[in-house]
Order: structure tokens, then C-alpha cells, then sequence
């Protein structure tokens, strides 16, 4: 059974126009990941468009990194640890995620693929590291992502 699952948006952003239907897509690709991972609970994120700007400043801050980079991810659960999570209330949150809508475009014009696919895969990596997957342990594999993606119909050869 479907969960209810809360993909709070904003756009905070004014350089680059979001394209109809964006935050819908936005959605599917957080709903994806949470039954592709099978989740056990509702779930919430919070997800910030921003510029290369707004970006390098969180990137500093957070990250020591002085540089623009695609998109962050702040997990409120250290190491996808659900078990003292409170979901009584509706929905775990489980943290925010920001993408610069500047680099995603560079990077889908670098790519040779189509902007969509770009935020798509940005989103559902994100999310993946929301839910605890790591870098540093290979778990946040580009097969994972790949099959969300194909099932989401942005899958390399099918934007």
C-alpha cells in the first residue's frame, strides 16, 4: 500500500526558468526512491532550488568546499538509523536536499542529456543519501539509481 509522503519545493532561485511539470517529476523521484527502498514509513523532505551562488556559500559552510557544486544533502538520521524516528505524526522527515538549477543545466548540456534527467538523477541520489547511503561505503551505486530512473522513464536512453 502507498504511502503519503510529504516533497516540500522551493524555488529560491530567479536565473533559470523551472520548466511545467518540473515539481511533479520532482515528487515522483522522491516517491520512487522511498518504495524502491522500501521505507516503512511516510516520509517528508524538504528540496531547495538555488543558484550557483546560494550553493558555493552552503558548500563553504557546510563542506570546507569554496566552490559551486550540483546539489547537497542534509540527512536528519545519521547513517539511515530510522529506529528513533517518530513517524506518530505523520511523516519522518527526513532532511533537505539543495540543487543548484545552474549547474544542473551545465551538467545536462556536459552530459548530452536532457534537463530533466539531470534534476531527476540529482533528486534520487539525494534521496538515496537521505535514507543512508554513503560515498565512501559504494552504496550509492549508479544501478540503484539507474533502475529508479528507468522506472521513472529518464533512464539514459529514454529522456
Amino acid at each position: 500500500m502507498a504511502r503519503a509522503n510529504r516533497v516540500l519545493i522551493t524555488n529560491s532561485q530567479t536565473k533559470i526558468k523551472i520548466p511545467s511539470g518540473t515539481r511533479l517529476m520532482i515528487r515522483r523521484c522522491c516517491n520512487a526512491v522511498v518504495e524502491n527502498e522500501k521505507f516503512p514509513y511516510s516520509a517528508e523532505v524538504s528540496i531547495s532550488l538555488v543558484d550557483n551562488k546560494a550553493i558555493r556559500k552552503l558548500n563553504e559552510e557546510f563542506r570546507g568546499n569554496p566552490n559551486e557544486t550540483d546539489v547537497l544533502s542534509f540527512p536528519l538520521y545519521e547513517d539511515g538509523d530510522f529506529s528513533k524516528a517518530d513517524a506518530e505524526g505523520g511523516a519522518v522527515v527526513l532532511g533537505d536536499i539543495v540543487i543548484s538549477i545552474e549547474k544542473a543545466h551545465e551538467q545536462a548540456r556536459a552530459y548530452n542529456h536532457s534537463f530533466r534527467r539531470e534534476l531527476g538523477f540529482l533528486v534520487v541520489h539525494s534521496m538515496l543519501h537521505l535514507l543512508g547511503h554513503h560515498h565512501s561505503q559504494g552504496e550509492v551505486a549508479g544501478e540503484r539509481e539507474e533502475l529508479i530512473l528507468k522506472q521513472l522513464g529518464l533512464s539514459r536512453t529514454g529522456y
